[in-house]
């Protein structure tokens, strides 16, 4: 998959598009495209900041994408995924769910050794909780 160029803007606008969302302030769910389109634009930019292919994420049915430095894979289900739903992913990408809080609550689908690196790479668009 060839990667696409990100315009942190973009993302940025597409991610404030649904934040009020994200921080669960009452309002509707925003509509399928502008879901798809923070999380497409989350997704890229992790890749484009922790370029590689050791590390799967995946957010069905948006965005699948391969980072981290490492390995690459080539064939079969990889060694090291990270999966969840749009929302959780969101609230990753923006710094409103931490990563392990995640994992542990079971919103997050971990495997690998190495699937714990995108933290790291977390947030993306932070937003604060409260703003």
């Amino acid at each position: 998959m060839a990667q696409q160029k990100v315009d942190p803007a973009q993302v940025r606008a597409a991610v404030l598009g649904v934040g009020e969302w994200l921080r669960g302030s009452g309002v509707e769910k925003p509509g399928r495209a502008e879901i798809a389109a923070a999380v497409k634009g989350t997704v890229r930019a992790l890749a484009a900041g922790a370029p590689g292919h050791s590390v799967e994420v995946r957010v069905p049915p948006f965005a699948a994408v391969q980072c981290i430095e490492g390995p690459r894979h080539t064939r079969g289900n990889p060694p090291n995924v990270v999966e969840t739903d749009a929302r959780t992913w969101l609230l990753l990408a923006t710094g409103l769910l931490e990563f392990e809080d995640a994992v542990r609550a079971g919103a997050v689908s971990a495997s690998g050794t190495r699937a714990g690196e995108i933290a790291q790479w977390l947030p993306i668009v932070p937003l604060a909780a409260n703003s």
